[in-house]
């Protein structure tokens, strides 16, 4: 029985009776006591029979407590109870004030017997009408039964006067004596199975009334229907982005350390910045409020308030404050995403000649932002507070808003984000762009119209590119000569037929490199197999590979020719770039020895003849 079934276990007149002191006693009986738990009785013909042990939680308003034998329960009241789990089986917890009665019920198809290690039993009542066996302090009670059709069987236990912690059982079963089984009785023992147990603690007085946060919960949620408190599942702030125009709601279930209703009181909801709020009985019909600040009445049981954007199309950051009478009980800062403000284009590629804009570029966004989908460019939304937006369909449109004409036909956004986390690849919007017959680019920007308002933002304008697939390629190295242990950058040019950097729609293709003494870093270069086939080039139609020189083998002082082939363009024609090596010790030969003895006799000679013009100007 969750407390959202239970609705809540505290009734008005246990808070009348509470106020006024009546349940205060210290070691007195409760007899005339109400039951502070006020819920709908389990109608025990739902249950399993001899596996549940079920307590009376309905609130009463009678002088005494009953157990009947109406067999859905209805008719069961319990005295004094303060708090009752939600469980019927071996591990219940109930909390009782000093004196007070619990009435117990159960479904059965054996015999039976109520325990307890303090407290008295008495109104055991059955459907069987057998007779019941007490022991000499009714802490135990025995209900025979010979048949196995299932009955209704209920029992008053009266709590100690004593605070302290009791055991109240429910054993069924029958009694095994060899090959048979027998009835049990006071001469053959006790049924055999613990079917229900309640760990019951009995307290002078009730501790109930004031608000105890580990009963209670205020939580961020996406709607604003009513979420109870609940011990076994704490209720979480949820993880979704709040976008424009979508309103944030608090629930609100606030409870005493019984995990009952607080006395009805004032609520008082503050947010800070442009925000506004409304608190209200938790509804998925909740209207959006008018001012920062707003008062209810109320018991805080399953409330919601409603946060919404003072401003439409305005981003606000606010911490908003419940109060109850005074004292602050939930404490929660959340943000709302604006409209969209800016547009951000990056990766642009370069498409191919004659291409639609929806056509091809999906190796480029993989290998720019690991989603694999067609397109030529990204784009990022984001509010006035530089927050990323969502731009579902639902949200507003793109469109092309200058730069289109032959050379580049159309501009469209062709996969929108599905996110506004800034750290995920679903927040980017992936568009593309359609090119004429001949290679060239142009200049161009795009928009987005929100649909509510009508209001366009436009990109900052960025190239478009078209070029023919690459028919030839160069392999260069960055440096002419190398000493070991240094980093080498080879970089791959490809080239259209018309000598314009290449598209990197297509695929680089199979390829191989022998670079001797170079070994590739950030690659699966080797000398039968290339580098992966499948990717693409930047958008000049250049590719960069990393190599280490002479690390893994001694490097042999030297010049060097490579052989890079790439079969796709140019039909397999290598590329065979040329580099010097050196260890890095001494490699001085003797024409490096007799040329610097050249120099410096030249270098002397040239000394000589500016002296002897010196000396002969002074004559």
């Amino acid at each position: 029985m969750s407390k959202t079934t239970l609705r809540k276990r505290i009734s008005l007149v246990a808070i009348t009776a509470l106020t006024a002191g009546v349940l205060s006693v210290a070691t007195a009986p409760v007899a005339s006591s109400t039951a502070a738990v006020g819920a709908n009785n389990v109608d025990v013909t739902v249950s399993t029979a001899n596996a549940h042990l079920f307590v009376a939680t309905a609130a009463n308003t009678t002088a005494a407590a009953a157990a009947t034998d109406a067999f859905s329960a209805t008719a069961n009241y319990s005295k004094g109870l303060l708090a009752k789990d939600s469980s019927s089986g071996t591990a219940q917890t109930a909390t009782v004030l000093a004196g007070g009665v619990l009435s117990l019920y159960a479904n059965v198809t054996t015999a039976v017997a109520f325990s307890a290690t303090g407290g008295s039993f008495s109104s055991v009542t059955t459907t069987d009408a057998p007779t019941v066996v007490y022991n000499a302090t009714n802490s135990y009670a025995l209900i025979p039964k010979t048949s196995t059709t299932a009955s209704y069987v209920a029992s008053l236990w009266t709590a100690p006067t004593t605070a302290g912690t009791y055991t109240v059982s429910l054993l069924t079963g029958f009694v095994a004596s060899g090959a048979t089984y027998i009835v049990p009785s006071a001469v053959t023992g006790t049924p055999p199975t613990l079917s229900g147990n309640i760990l019951v603690t009995v307290v002078a007085a009730s501790a109930g009334g004031t608000y105890t946060a580990s009963r209670s919960t205020c939580s961020v949620q996406m709607t604003g229907a009513a979420l109870a408190y609940s011990s076994s599942t704490p209720r979480l702030d949820t993880t979704d982005i709040f976008e424009d125009g979508q309103p944030v709601y608090l629930s609100l279930d606030l409870n005493d350390t019984y995990s009952a209703n607080l006395p009805e009181g004032n609520f008082t909801v503050t947010a800070t910045g442009a925000a506004v709020v409304n608190m209200d009985t938790a509804a998925e019909t909740l209207l959006a409020g008018t001012t920062a600040t707003d008062i209810f009445v109320s018991n805080g049981s399953e409330d919601a308030v409603r946060i919404d954007q003072a401003t439409a199309g305005t981003p606000v950051t606010t911490t908003v404050t419940v109060s109850y009478n005074g004292t602050p009980v939930c404490t929660k800062t959340v943000s709302i995403r604006g409209a969209v403000a800016k547009l951000t284009v990056a990766n642009v590629g370069t498409q191919a000649l004659s291409a639609a804009s929806t056509a091809n570029g999906a190796q480029w966004m993989y290998q720019k932002t690991g989603i694999y989908t067609a397109g030529q460019f990204t784009v990022v939304a984001t509010d006035s507070a530089g927050n990323v937006v969502s731009t579902d369909s639902t949200l507003g449109s793109f469109a092309a808003a200058s730069g289109t004409g032959t050379q580049i036909p159309s501009i469209t956004v062709n996969t929108r984000s599905s996110t506004a986390n800034a750290s995920s690849p679903l927040a980017y919007n992936f568009g593309g762009f359609a090119c004429g017959a001949d290679a060239g680019q142009s200049n161009v920007t795009i928009r987005f119209t929100t649909t509510a308002t009508g209001a366009i933002v436009t990109s900052d304008p960025f190239v478009a590119r078209c070029a023919g697939t690459a028919t030839t390629y160069v392999a260069s190295l960055d440096k002419a000569s190398y000493l070991q242990g240094d980093v080498a950058k080879a970089t791959v040019k490809f080239l259209d037929s018309k000598g314009n950097k290449a598209n990197n729609m297509v695929a680089i293709g199979a390829n191989s490199w022998v670079l001797p003494y170079m070994t590739a870093v950030d690659s699966t270069i080797t000398a039968t197999t290339g580098a992966s086939a499948t990717s693409v080039t930047d958008a000049n139609g250049e590719v960069v590979y990393t190599f280490t020189v002479g690390t893994t083998t001694a490097a042999v002082a030297g010049t060097y020719t490579g052989i890079v082939s790439f079969t796709a363009p140019a039909l397999g024609v290598n590329s065979t770039p040329t580099y010097k090596l050196s260890t890095g010790g001494d490699s001085t030969t003797n024409a490096d020895v007799l040329k610097s003895i050249v120099a410096l006799i030249a270098s002397i000679n040239k000394q000589i003849q500016a002296l002897q013009k010196l000396i002969l100007a002074r004559r």
